[in-house]
């Protein structure tokens, strides 16, 4: 698909998550050091590839949830 397309029909809660996730992705895939087409079209990637980094995303998204859960039941 061309860049600025989905055919998701998710709707974000908060818009800005947008912006956050794109980042989350370019920097996990910078640390399995595998390079991002430029034009956004993950179509010759191989799926082993876009598999670690959505895997890589999810483990540090559970992560941020459960700092984020341990921090208000502490208090």
């Amino acid at each position: 698909m061309a860049q600025g397309q989905s055919r998701s029909s998710n709707t974000l809660v908060i818009p800005q998550a947008s912006q956050a996730l794109d980042q989350l992705k370019y920097e996990v895939a910078q640390e399995l050091g595998i390079q991002i087409p430029q034009d956004g079209y993950y179509g010759f990637m191989a799926t082993r590839d876009t598999g670690a980094i959505g895997g890589h995303i999810t483990r540090r998204l559970v992560q941020i949830a459960e700092q984020q859960l341990a921090g208000k039941f502490t208090r």
